[in-house]
């Protein structure tokens, strides 16, 4: 079976990560994907490193890990868009594509005419994908954006860490630009329910995306926690604001995660811990209680725990069905069992370095499985097959445009 959107064909004006997400989630997924990038510089990521592959021998390196992250299953062409005859062959591309996908400062790409109305223009069927810091419109909408700055503005940063009175405390980014890959994923949601649309009316549209907007909207319980009581939350560490216990707890050699759900995990955790006395509190007794008695209840559940190893609490807690987990680093992550049956670390040809990693897609279809067929391009590696095959360049006219810098 082709996979689900083998019909669609994406034009990826877009670079960093939000953007480049949203293209290779839709890779993924099966449409074709044309990454359109700066001739000679690329992608901003291809340079973000190191690490890049054999770095030691490329004396430019362009594929650093950070761009191989996000650029799997696309084919990049090199294109000047600031000349007129790099915008005609992006205005001969859109007639046969059903999405861009751009991330340019509000307002920049009309001076080229490749702004929405100028595209929609050719073709009333398209889907235009807008990825901005701040949004179309606002007091703040010429604003550049970047994940670290929109966790700090948009809260994320304000509930992430320690307490400010302890030490380590203060304001703290997601060790992963989270805002970034949360808008990737909200734009393929939203280019994916464009598409569906567009078969009832025959149209497409502007979809505007805003990575402060997908920020607030990700605050989820915290954000309707203050709208809720009006109190403001603040950074609690590992600790959850409405759930007790469910948190890191320290082992006489080392770290566990306990995450209790509800009052029936917490009767089982007491069994294993041999506390019981505390099921029958009513002071401990329901995870409301536990919430306004957090205090206590950490200490004491702190107490039982550094008693014993972190093997003796995994083992046990499992065989009860209480969730409980290690902190695994990166390495241990990829050794991980579990992440191995799940085939979540593969490989892909490259056309110059061989075999290469790969994350894997955490979807799976029963079937239309995600075929990975394309590693992450070369730059401009695919600029004269699209040229060719594509919009019927002759040899002679892409050595031209070559040799006028315009690809």
């Amino acid at each position: 079976m082709p996979p689900p959107l083998s019909h669609i064909r994406v034009l990826e004006l877009s670079r960093i990560l939000a953007g480049p997400w949203a293209g290779q989630m839709l890779a993924d997924l099966g449409a074709e994907i044309i990454k359109v990038e700066k001739p000679i510089q690329g992608d901003d990521t291809r340079h973000w490193g190191p690490p890049f592959l054999n770095n030691k021998t490329d004396e430019n390196p362009t594929e650093s890990a950070y761009f191989l992250s996000a650029n799997r299953g696309k084919r990049s062409i090199t294109i000047d868009i600031r000349q007129q005859a790099g915008q005609a062959i992006i205005h001969q591309l859109i007639e046969s594509c059903d999405v861009i996908i751009e991330n340019f400062k509000v307002g920049s790409l009309e001076k080229y005419h490749l702004d929405y109305a100028s595209l929609s223009a050719i073709n009333p069927q398209l889907i235009y994908c807008s990825i901005t810091g701040f949004g179309q419109d606002g007091p703040y909408a010429q604003r550049a954006g970047y994940d670290f700055l929109l966790q700090g503005m948009g809260g994320l940063m304000s509930v992430t860490g320690e307490p400010d009175h302890l030490p380590g405390g203060g304001p703290q980014k997601v060790g992963v630009a989270l805002t970034d890959i949360l808008t990737g994923m909200y734009a393929t949601t939203a280019i994916q329910a464009a598409i569906i649309e567009r078969e009832k009316s025959g149209l497409g549209q502007h979809i505007d995306l805003a990575l402060l907007d997908v920020q607030v909207a990700c605050l989820a319980n915290q954000g309707m926690n203050y709208l809720v009581s009006k109190d403001t939350p603040q950074r609690m560490g590992n600790a959850h604001p409405n759930i007790v216990p469910y948190q890191t707890f320290e082992t006489a050699d080392g770290f566990i995660i306990l995450t209790i759900g509800n009052d029936s995990q917490f009767a089982d955790f007491c069994q294993v811990a041999n506390c019981q006395t505390l099921i029958h509190d009513p002071h401990f007794a329901t995870n409301q209680a536990r919430v306004r008695n957090r205090d206590v209840v950490i200490e004491r559940l702190t107490n039982i725990i550094k008693a014993k190893n972190s093997e003796f609490w995994l083992q046990q807690l499992e065989i009860k069905g209480v969730p409980c987990g290690p902190i695994n680093d990166i390495a241990q992550v990829f050794e991980n069992p579990q992440i191995k049956h799940r085939k979540m670390l593969g490989e892909l040809t490259h056309p110059v370095k061989g075999k290469i990693p790969t994350v894997a897609n955490p979807i799976n279809f029963s079937r239309t499985p995600i075929v990975y067929h394309q590693a992450p391009p070369n730059l401009g590696e695919h600029t004269e097959k699209v040229l060719t095959e594509l919009l019927g360049y002759d040899r002679s006219a892409v050595s031209q445009l070559r040799e006028s810098k315009i690809i």
